[in-house]
């Protein structure tokens, strides 16, 4: 439906979704369907809209990934980001990666007639590039370790609900780290497991943060806490019935600081093949 569903006012009647755009590894080709770990690739979506207040229209889109979820067609995760065709577009103006990759390896599966097309994208030089980079590796990258020693920090004052919240920014920051460095761009959410297939498929080295293989012995224990770190940006905070166990802060722990390693490993790695181009 393109326009609002039921809306009356001149505002929903107007909202339309001009284009909706498929990326990441069903776009390159790359998906996987491991049978043996069980692991999916998701789905991406870019999806533009054309008015900003539907940007934010957060019932509207909590409702579609509800359905999306549920779907028994789908049967995997569906993630999408929701911007204005005005705003693609100025990124696109300013060379930004991850709109330059989706404009040249997306696959529209929808295309509002009459609407405008997407831009010419500015090529940013190597030096641009490693500039803006490097900036933000440089502001990102320490934000790990300085959510990991408030850890550790109320990890001593027996508070396990805020160390879990505070593991939940660290691995938050260390995926900011990784889509900044590489693309320039972040969408505008807190849900880890998002983050964290965007940034896999900066780099695959990432991926042995979390263990996927069902045929480990601890599998269930493990992925039984890195769910409850996925739910600790809202519910260990604000919910009475979040509980984490000693065990599980301290594995997540340890998983946080393989992760950091493998960010400072991919995030480098990049800078100095920008750096060998200049």
């Amino acid at each position: 439906m393109l326009a609002i569903k039921g809306g009356t006012s001149n505002r929903k009647k107007t909202g339309r979704i001009q284009k909706i755009i498929l990326f990441g590894s069903f776009a390159k080709g790359t998906w996987v369907n491991d049978l043996k770990s069980g692991y999916k690739s998701d789905f991406d979506l870019l999806i533009i809209v054309n008015q900003n207040w539907l940007v934010t229209f957060y019932d509207c889109w909590n409702k579609v990934e509800d359905r999306l979820m549920n779907d028994p067609i789908i049967r995997r995760e569906v993630n999408f980001i929701v911007h204005t065709l005005s705003d693609v577009n100025d990124n696109l103006a300013k060379g930004q990666y991850f709109f330059t990759d989706i404009k040249h390896e997306g696959i529209a599966l929808h295309d509002l007639k009459g609407s405008r097309r997407l831009c010419d994208q500015k090529n940013l030089s190597p030096a641009e590039a490693y500039d803006i980079s490097k900036k933000y590796y440089d502001l990102w990258f320490p934000k790990i370790g300085e959510a990991v020693d408030g850890v550790h920090f109320y990890k001593d004052k027996q508070n396990k609900n805020m160390a879990a919240f505070l593991l939940h920014q660290a691995v938050e920051a260390a995926y900011h780290c990784v889509l900044l460095t590489f693309t320039h761009y972040v969408p505008a959410t807190h849900n880890i497991k998002f983050l964290r297939s965007l940034a896999e498929q900066q780099d695959a080295r990432l991926a042995p943060a979390w263990p996927r293989d069902k045929s480990l012995p601890d599998f269930k224990q493990h992925k039984t806490a890195y769910e409850l770190l996925t739910e600790a940006y809202v519910k260990a905070r604000y919910s009475e019935f979040f509980n984490i166990t000693d065990a599980q802060l301290s594995w997540l722990t340890e998983q946080t600081t393989v992760l950091e390693a493998l960010v400072k490993e991919a995030c480098e790695t990049r800078l100095a093949d920008i750096k060998a181009t200049l």
